[in-house]
This record gives structure tokens, C-alpha cells and sequence, in this order.
């Protein structure tokens, strides 16, 4: 009965799941609101195009109109105005084209290049999203990584104050060992609630930055191979730079900035117009009219009409708006150059922290490494010294406390490296 009963609580209660760096960068990488929002601008970048394009299509539009027309009119059989109440009806179709405007030519280009600046910016908006994930995925460990030292901390402690309280009772320790011990236990357990709340923030950060509400999820590390980077290269970070998608994402647009220019120069050039039309009316009178009302096949055939024209529009002042808006698109063009030095600013200072902070997280590392065992020898040796009464309760606490604080700075070093390894090859991957 009491296994069916645990089998039971087990399925009702099924394990957490736990997701890797990697599967929260997948998931970032598909559900993100600032990735949704650059996939949705390179869809209606497509849809511009085809704007653009139908712009050099005719348009085609037909229509019918119906009227009445009370006293004074115009007869329609001999062309005099007369008095008359009349009925008439009008059919007509129609065709438009723009048979030369450098514009429409010029609007197709600038359309293409939104839609690669927009496809630039949605790498952007990616590599924005994974370094952040990378950020907070980090700053949880770390954190969880603190508090599972304070815990270790505490549970030994409290088995210490066990184990002081039995030889306080046969005479081994005085009495001040055990309050010594337990002054400690406080102040370590006051550091386990900031560090519980440390946790659970980093972890909040960790969910916002995953763009994720349920809390049901846990984040584990995973043994990764740590990269192995030759700075030597003088031009490592200008590689990088010209790499990164927001420094092509400026290029773009500095591109589609000259390109306007064209544009509101095309304003200066004419325009080549034609009009095609076809109608038909019919026309009766009401009333007691003694005239003879044709009737609408008739009419329909008698009264048809087609014209054809042509037109040419040459601008010859336009009140300086052009002139203006030509000058106002180069002003842009400066503007974006001025962007881009701030843009290649910003990422050489980025990469270079990156680039120092990794260089520094391995060299730690490797010195935490090597010291490690030392810190493990000693440890234990203290560890006897305490047990055979060669030590007091504080110094051992103390010795202890430095052992663990060991593991937490290896493991926070550890972790460094790989953060700063898993932004390098965010940046490295570029577009």
C-alpha cells in the first residue's frame, strides 16, 4: 500500500525539467519578442518590394454613374439646352500608366535595401538576446553556486555544534566553543537568506531575459570543451567588428541613406504619363415628354467613346521643397556615418572587456586550479586536528570556511571563463 501511495505522489509531482545554456539560447532564439518583431520587418520588407514593383503596373479602374436632372438641360439629340427632366446613366472604364518616372525605378532599389538592412537587424536583435541569456544563464549559477556553499557551510556547522555538545558534555571542549560556533551559525545563516534572494532574482533576470513566465524550470551547467583564443592577432577585433551585425546593419543602412538622396533627386526629372478610356451612356426623359426616348441597346452603341492621351510633366519650381529634401538626405547620410563611429566605438569597447575579462577569468582559473589541491590537503589536515582537540572550534571554523570559500571561487572562476567563451563565440559567429 505505502509503495502504490509513493508511485502515486511521484506522478502527481513528476521531476523538474532542466534546460542547458544551449537550450535557453534555442529557445531565446525562437520565441523573443525583439526576434518576432525583425522577422515580421523583413516580411513587410517583401511586401514594399512588391509595392515598388506594382508602381510600374497600369492602373485599371471602370464605374457607372446614375443621375437625374430637373429643368434647365441639355438635350442630347440636338446638343441645345432645354427644359427637361432627364434620367442618365454612364458606364466608363479606364486605364493609368506611368510610362517614365526614374522614382519608381529608385523605390524598387531602396526597398531592396531596407530589406537587407532589416535581415541584418534581426541577427542583430538575435546576438542582443543570446548575449543577454549568456549574462543572466551565468549570473544564476553563480549565484545558486553561493547559496549551495552557504548550505554545505551551515549543514557542517550544525553537525559541529552535534558533535561540540557531546564533548562539552565529557569534559573534551569548553563550554565557549559552542557559543563561538553557533555566533557564527547566525551570521551565516543571515548570508543564506541574501544569498536565497540573490538566487531567485538572478533567476528572474534569467526568465525576463528568456522572455519566459513559467517558473517551473531549473538551469543546469553542462562540461563544455573552454575555447581556446590566439590574441596575437593585431586585427582580432576589427575582424570582429566588421563581423558583428550591428556594424553591417549601419553599413546598410548608410546605404539606403545615399540611395534617398537619388530619389529625391529624381523629383528634378519629368514624368511620362498615359491615359486610355472607354464610355457609353443613356439618356431618357421623364415625364410627359413628348419626345422619342432610344432605347438602351441603342444608345449603348451610338454613344460610345474612347480616348487616348499622353502627358508630360516637367518641374520647373517646386518652391525649393526639392532642393531642400535633396540637402535634408545628405544631412542623414552624415548623420549615419556619425552612427557607424559610434557603433564601431561601442564594439571595440565591447569585444576588448571581452577580451580582457577572458584573459583574466583563464588565468585565475588556472592559478585556482593549481592551488586547489593544496587548499584540499590542508582542509583535511586542520579537519584531524580538530577532532584529536588540536584545534579550537573557531579556528577550525575558520579553516573550513576557507575551504569551501576555495570550491565556490574554482567553480565562480570556472564559470567565468566559460561566460566570457560563450560571448566570444556569440561575437566570433557574427552574421
Amino acid at each position: 500500500m505505502k509503495n502504490l501511495l509513493f508511485i502515486i505522489v511521484i506522478n502527481l509531482f513528476p521531476a523538474q525539467q532542466t534546460w542547458t545554456l544551449k537550450e535557453c539560447l534555442d529557445y531565446a532564439s525562437a520565441n523573443h519578442p525583439l526576434i518576432k518583431q525583425a522577422t515580421v520587418n523583413i516580411q513587410k520588407s517583401d511586401h514594399q518590394i512588391a509595392a515598388s514593383k506594382g508602381m510600374l503596373l497600369p492602373s485599371v479602374n471602370a464605374g457607372v454613374n446614375h443621375s437625374y436632372s430637373f429643368g434647365s438641360s441639355i438635350n442630347q439629340s440636338n446638343n441645345q439646352r432645354e427644359a427637361l427632366n432627364t434620367q442618365y446613366d454612364q458606364i466608363f472604364a479606364q486605364a493609368n500608366v506611368e510610362l517614365f518616372n526614374w522614382r519608381n525605378y529608385l523605390n524598387i532599389s531602396l526597398s531592396k535595401l531596407n530589406k537587407t538592412t532589416n535581415t541584418y537587424k534581426l541577427k542583430q536583435a538575435q546576438n542582443e538576446v543570446k548575449l543577454n541569456v549568456v549574462q543572466t544563464f551565468f549570473a544564476y549559477q553563480n549565484s545558486k553556486s553561493w547559496l549551495e556553499v552557504l548550505q554545505t557551510q551551515i549543514s557542517g556547522i550544525e553537525e559541529q555544534i552535534r558533535r561540540t555538545e557531546k564533548e562539552v558534555e565529557i569534559g573534551n571542549r569548553p563550554k565557549s566553543d559552542i557559543y563561538d560556533i553557533k555566533a557564527n551559525l547566525g551570521t551565516l545563516q543571515e548570508q543564506w537568506v541574501s544569498a536565497k534572494n540573490q538566487r531567485d532574482l538572478a533567476k528572474i533576470n534569467l526568465l525576463n531575459a528568456l522572455n519566459m513566465r513559467d517558473d517551473s524550470i531549473d538551469f543546469v551547467m553542462t562540461e563544455e570543451n573552454l575555447l581556446t583564443e590566439n590574441f596575437s592577432d593585431s586585427g582580432f577585433t576589427q575582424k570582429l567588428i566588421e563581423n558583428n551585425p550591428a556594424y553591417k546593419t549601419i553599413l546598410a543602412e548608410i546605404q539606403v541613406k545615399e540611395k534617398s538622396i537619388s530619389v529625391e533627386r529624381s523629383a528634378y526629372l519629368p514624368t511620362l504619363t498615359g491615359n486610355y478610356s472607354w464610355s457609353t451612356f443613356y439618356n431618357r426623359f421623364l415625364g410627359n415628354n413628348q419626345m422619342v426616348n432610344t432605347n438602351f441597346s441603342d444608345q449603348f452603341s451610338q454613344n460610345k467613346n474612347q480616348s487616348v492621351s499622353f502627358g508630360l510633366n516637367i518641374p520647373i519650381f517646386n518652391k525649393f521643397q526639392i532642393k531642400n529634401n535633396v540637402e535634408i538626405a545628405k544631412l542623414n547620410v552624415i548623420n549615419s556615418n556619425y552612427d557607424k563611429d559610434l557603433i564601431v566605438n561601442d564594439l571595440t569597447k565591447s569585444i576588448n572587456s571581452i577580451k580582457a575579462q577572458y584573459l583574466n577569468a583563464q588565468e585565475k582559473f588556472n592559478l585556482l586550479e593549481l592551488n586547489f589541491e593544496n587548499q584540499r590537503l590542508s582542509f583535511q589536515k586542520s579537519e584531524e586536528k580538530y577532532k584529536e582537540g588540536l584545534m579550537d572550534a573557531y579556528t577550525f571554523f575558520i579553516v573550513r570556511n576557507n575551504w569551501l570559500q576555495a570550491n565556490f571561487n574554482l567553480i565562480n572562476s570556472k564559470n567565468d571563463v566559460m561566460q566570457q567563451t560563450e560571448l566570444l563565440k556569440i561575437l566570433q559567429n557574427g552574421f
